[in-house]
């Protein structure tokens, strides 16, 4: 049984295979989630679930290898955005303390003479696990397909067409992560295993961690435990999203916090597919969000040059 505590749930299936009052009742229920929440928990949404555990059997081995292999696959210069990235390297933009984890993240892959083909970087594959990058690839894809179909509800709720995101995000800018929290070995100098954030992109779709941690703080309200039971995923609101509703959809904080003592010998592997848009993607304010109770809050920006500002922000780029 999937369940999600501490965040609404909805049922994607009833939106992908509903009639049209489950797509409605869908749409409002996800709608209502992001305007008061930023957070929900999503059961039936497509994702296999064996790919899902191969590619978090994968993630183990890959960490479990010494640090010299997998330092083979960093890119000092290359923000972060593909390969191997180290232990500490990345912290939150408030912060100077890097948050207590590793991470490998794979990118879009686009066709021979696709027009954005030369734009991205290059995929960093290991020699040493081809699984590992087999099942990226396919769980990749796998969000990529779900991913779509939350954001056609988000625009049926934003009162635009529902194919709106559709051009954006074909060939969109998303990264897939695999994070490694490892065992804490001595008194933490102020860190925690992910210091309090918002994410940068669109939205974020987060398989079930292998460990509890994470926490959810809407505005003005005590921290959350967010637990996902079973095969359902948690997806939030990203900063991007949050910028083009004019603050109507919001981007939440949240952390992941370090485990008590008692388990501080234990590590935690987590999943999230960061869904970003085209980097020419306009994220100026849509003009129904806003109005005289809810004036502008943001100058116009490209998806891109968001990203570039944020990656500044939070230390992966120079």
């Amino acid at each position: 049984m999937a369940t999600i505590t501490g965040i609404p749930q909805v049922d994607l299936s009833q939106f992908v295979k509903g009639d049209a009052s489950q797509q409605a009742a869908f749409v409002e229920a996800l709608g209502k989630a992001f305007t008061e929440i930023g957070f929900v928990g999503v059961v039936n949404h497509g994702i296999p679930k064996e790919l899902i555990k191969k590619f978090f059997e994968a993630s183990e081995r890959f960490f479990a290898q010494d640090l010299e292999v997998k330092d083979k696959y960093e890119v000092k210069n290359g923000a972060g955005q593909r390969g191997y990235c180290s232990f500490g390297r990345e912290h939150a933009k408030q912060s100077d303390v890097g948050d207590l984890k590793e991470f490998y993240q794979f990118g879009q892959e686009l066709p021979e003479g696709h027009e954005l083909k030369e734009v991205y970087m290059d995929n960093i594959y290991t020699d040493e696990l081809p699984e590992f990058n087999k099942t990226a690839r396919e769980l990749y894809q796998a969000f990529e397909a779900s991913g779509a179909h939350l954001l056609e509800a988000i625009a049926i709720f934003l009162g635009l067409d529902r194919n709106y995101f559709n051009p954006h995000i074909e060939g969109g800018n998303s990264i897939l992560r695999a994070i490694h929290y490892p065992p804490i070995t001595q008194e933490p100098k102020s860190a925690i295993r992910s210091e309090e954030h918002e994410d940068i992109n669109l939205i974020t779709l987060l398989v079930g961690a292998s460990a509890d941690g994470l926490q959810v703080r809407p505005l003005g309200q005590d921290w959350i435990d967010v637990k996902a039971l079973g095969d359902g995923i948690v997806i939030n609101v990203g900063d991007m999203l949050q910028r083009l509703t004019n603050n109507k959809l919001k981007s939440t904080t949240h952390r992941v916090v370090n485990p008590p003592r008692e388990l501080w010998d234990t590590s935690r592997i987590s999943i999230p597919f960061f869904l970003h848009p085209r980097s020419d993607m306009d994220l100026t304010c849509l003009e129904d969000c806003v109005t005289e109770e809810t004036p502008l809050q943001y100058e116009p920006i490209t998806a891109g040059d968001y990203l570039d500002e944020r990656l500044r922000e939070i230390g992966l780029k120079k």
